[in-house]
């Protein structure tokens, strides 16, 4: 259990909060890039993240900002202004602002002071935007801004999509899902069992579980009754990925949008068969739904759908205060030390663990994975989200059709 202190420090990330601070100091994905190329139908979008509302967009250039909601002239709302070939320009008086935050033009007060330099005494809070595997990336914290990390995975052949889904509670119970395995046994598989209606024996049972800090956060690994310490389960294990994700082959992040809202961003990849080259060129984004829009029950079909309810289950800050943890809270109970010895760090102007600083470092940066063959018969299911639009399934199956007939690549020097 926690304290109540404890429990509000790990919780609360908005600006000036110690765990907002900390959160700050790494990148963030907060939009899919699909949804601003010219058939995503974007320019301009509104995001809350840390407890901040903020605007993001792509000008006309092809630069991507991120700036306040608000117009620091009168405060209008900036999800409402227009892209130009330099910056976002508010809808109410002409203001115009470039990605780094300055004013390049205020058009009254220039025609009737033209000697004036009033546009260079006014900012818009600004943070940097950068583009990498689908997902526009945000960093809100103090310069210098770390690596924007480059995961091996990113580079992978596959075909990718990339889910967004709004969890209605806090994002630290989120994260402790992310270095749970045994929850795998109840909530996935028996549970599951048990939603479609089937019968028959129940999950194996876990035996043990190991937990190891790397570089990038925590790994866990985990012997059920069906595995040796010989399995991949066990000899690789799966990453709790430092300081909001899960990775497992996929990525899942849980981003704060505020204290008591988390915004869930799954990077996906499924092999694709052959080996001729593939590349997509956009990496479609889509947003799942979490309820049943005739019930207003929780979606329980899909993977992440029932994570999200257990997620929201505990409140909308879960009270730890309240808990009885258990042999299978280990690395829960690590995580939150590590979350705590994170915040002595920054206190202490060191950085916390995980980022990255060197560029020659960041070069498709390995995490641990368990392989997963190419399925036989064409593409897998979806089984992660709910709602998954049939335009991004049937580009699954266009790109499946294709490398299944592409010709093999000649062997090298032939």
């Amino acid at each position: 259990m926690l304290s109540e202190e404890r429990n509000r420090i790990l919780c609360q990330t908005g600006p000036g909060t110690p765990m907002g601070e900390l959160l700050r100091r790494y990148w963030h994905p907060v939009a899919g890039a699909a949804e601003f190329v010219p058939s995503g139908g974007k320019t301009v979008k509104p995001v809350r993240i840390l407890g901040e509302d903020l605007t993001l967009y792509r000008d006309s250039g092809g630069d991507y900002g991120l700036v306040d909601r608000h117009c620091p002239h009168r405060r209008a709302d900036m999800s409402y202004g227009f892209v130009e070939e330099r910056g976002l320009r508010c809808n109410y008086h002409g203001w115009l602002f470039d990605r780094d935050g300055a004013c390049l033009h205020q058009p009254f007060e220039e025609t009737r002071h033209p000697e004036g330099n009033f546009k260079d005494k006014v900012r818009i809070k600004a943070y940097p935007v950068r583009e990498l595997a689908g997902l526009l990336w945000a960093y809100l914290g103090p310069d210098p801004a770390p690596e924007l990390p480059d995961w091996e995975r990113f580079h992978d052949r596959g075909f990718k999509q990339v889910v967004f889904s709004e969890v209605p509670c806090n994002w630290l119970q989120c994260q402790e899902n992310s270095i749970d395995p045994v929850h795998f046994e109840w909530l996935h598989d028996n549970w599951g069992k048990v939603l479609r209606g089937e019968d028959g024996p129940r999950a194996p049972q876990h035996r043990r579980l190991g937990f190891d800090e790397f570089d990038y956060g925590f790994l866990y690994r985990r012997v059920r009754e069906d595995t040796t310490e010989q399995d991949e389960l066990w000899t690789t294990g799966r990453c709790c990925l430092w300081p909001n994700a899960l990775y497992t082959g996929h990525f899942e992040w849980r981003v704060p949008i505020d204290d008591t809202s988390t915004l869930s961003v799954g990077w996906f990849l499924d092999e694709l068969p052959g080996d001729a080259p593939f590349r997509q060129e956009v990496i479609p984004s889509w947003d799942a739904p979490v309820k049943d829009p005739e019930t207003g029950r929780w979606i329980t079909s899909h993977i992440m759908n029932q994570d999200f309810v257990a997620w929201a289950g505990q409140g909308s800050v879960a009270d730890r205060s309240l808990e009885h943890l258990g042999e299978s809270d280990r690395g829960v109970i690590l995580l939150r030390k590590r979350f705590l010895d994170d915040l002595d760090a920054i206190q202490a102007g060191r950085d916390p663990m995980a980022l990255i600083r060197d560029p020659a470092a960041n070069h498709r940066v390995h995490l641990p994975i368990i392989p997963r063959a190419v399925p036989e018969n064409g593409p897998r299911p979806f089984p992660f989200l709910a709602g998954q639009p049939a335009g991004v399934r049937e580009e699954h199956q266009r790109a499946w059709r294709e490398c299944e007939a592409a010709p093999a690549p000649s062997p090298s020097g032939g």
